[in-house]
């Protein structure tokens, strides 16, 4: 695309800002009013003429205004997004919800529905691969023959109970040695379950015995845990107010929304490509792959828990978003949860 003249970058920020508050086509005489530009409103709707020549504007109709297309809206969103920072009631809100959470809260159900109230979109997040996660308590008890329920505590504060197969009777008493052995791995160590796995399977050699033997048998356990893992990137969604948009008084968009949201294999392999990439990450339109859906855009970043777990926090919703603001609470957001999960850091100020 041939680089954009200072004018006609004014009038397209312009026409897009307008756009996003009003959800109107745009014309000449609006900008001219409402934006200063010192130019004669002719001028201003032959600028708007090349503007939707270069494929950046639209006209829906032969006498309305303008609209963005997907591709104005790239213009507009690589251009100023990093031009804000996160407001100060939104920088507010996310500490305050986030780092006060009551016992038993779950972080990304909470994150969700911060996101959600505070865009009026879509809220999806993603769960890290679960058995990545460190522990804060793993522990084995018998459940009826030949089974066993393993309770897995993350220090995110997630709980999650496994029922696994025991292949060989253990008496009462060892199982109570290889609770203790897994407790002293958690706690001291702060291991993840495939931690605690390896660390297991690295002692064995040097032990002998009855020791020997009770590893073994912690390490087929723990193997046992993990092929029973939930499917990794258990995704959570907040639609919020999303629907309450004029943009959904169509009920057939509103049915190829909630169609693109039950389709979680398809969400999941969109927000794994935020993974793979630094900051936040914005699709428009036609970049995003949900199925029936084209006026959507995904603005996502990755939160981490440790060096070698992350999930995906963000929002969906429609391209008419308010991406100056949306962009910078979205890459907060991750960052305050991943402050969060971290071990150790829990009670430093985030700034």
């Amino acid at each position: 695309m041939q680089e954009l003249s200072y004018r006609s970058r004014r009038i397209l920020y312009a026409t897009i800002a307008e756009y996003i508050a009003t959800g109107e086509p745009v014309g000449s005489r609006r900008l001219s009013k409402r934006y200063g530009i010192n130019l004669s409103p002719a001028t201003i709707r032959n600028v708007l003429a090349d503007l939707e020549e270069a494929a950046l504007l639209a006209q829906p109709h032969t006498s309305a205004g303008r609209v963005p297309t997907d591709a104005g809206f790239r213009v507009f969103v690589d251009a100023l997004v990093q031009m804000r920072e996160v407001g100060k009631e939104d920088r507010a809100a996310v500490l305050q919800r986030l780092q006060n959470l009551a016992p038993g809260s779950d972080l990304l159900t909470e994150a969700g529905a911060l996101l959600s109230s505070l865009t009026g979109a879509a809220a999806v997040v993603t769960a890290p691969p679960p058995d990545d996660e460190r522990l804060a308590q793993l522990r084995f008890m018998p459940l009826r023959d030949g089974q066993l329920l393993a309770v897995l505590v993350t220090r995110g504060g997630a709980i999650q109970n496994r029922v696994v197969p025991l292949v060989e009777d253990l008496p009462s008493a060892a199982l109570e040695r290889v609770n203790n052995m897994l407790a002293e791995l958690v706690e001291v160590e702060a291991l993840s379950l495939l931690g605690v796995r390896d660390a297991l399977a690295a002692r064995i050699a040097d032990e002998r015995g009855t020791v020997a033997a009770l590893r073994t048998q912690a390490r087929d356990m723990v193997d046992r845990t993990a092929e029973a893992a939930p499917q990794a990137g258990a995704l959570v969604i907040d639609q919020g107010r999303l629907f309450d948009r004029p943009e959904f008084l169509d009920a057939e968009k509103i049915r190829s929304y909630l169609r693109a949201f039950d389709d979680r294999e398809q969400l999941l392999a969109l927000l794994e490509n935020t993974l793979g990439a630094g900051g936040v990450s914005v699709l428009i339109g036609a970049e995003v792959s949900l199925g029936a859906v084209e006026d959507v855009s995904v603005i996502s970043s990755r939160y981490e828990r440790g060096e070698s777990s992350a999930g995906s926090v963000g929002v969906i919703g429609p391209t008419r978003m308010d991406y100056a603001k949306v962009v910078p609470l979205v890459g907060y957001t991750a960052q305050v949860m991943s402050e969060v999960l971290r071990d150790g850091d829990g009670d430093e100020p985030i700034p």
